[in-house]
């Protein structure tokens, strides 16, 4: 369930910033995922592909960050660095 309230977070911020842009589509994804996120790649990957069908940020490319710094105050959140859009 933590991953389900993380994506769905995630996917209502991607949302907001593609929408000021006036984006057609999102191409690219750039997150950070905290140490204590409970998140690989390859998690986030599945759960990213899963959590963005049928919206603007379908089929984008990925990169993803893993921090090892579970002192960090961010560490069991999953950020959004920034994303790339074609409008």
């Amino acid at each position: 369930m933590h991953e389900a309230s993380l994506m769905t977070g995630l996917m209502r911020k991607i949302d907001e910033a593609a929408r000021a842009q006036s984006a057609k589509r999102v191409v690219e994804v750039s997150v950070w995922l905290g140490a204590l996120s409970h998140m690989t790649r390859g998690h986030f990957a599945e759960h990213f592909e899963h959590a963005s069908a049928g919206t603007i940020a379908e089929g984008a490319r990925l990169d993803v960050t893993v921090s090892s710094d579970i002192a960090d105050a961010n560490a069991q959140d999953v950020l959004l660095k920034s994303l790339e859009v074609e409008v």
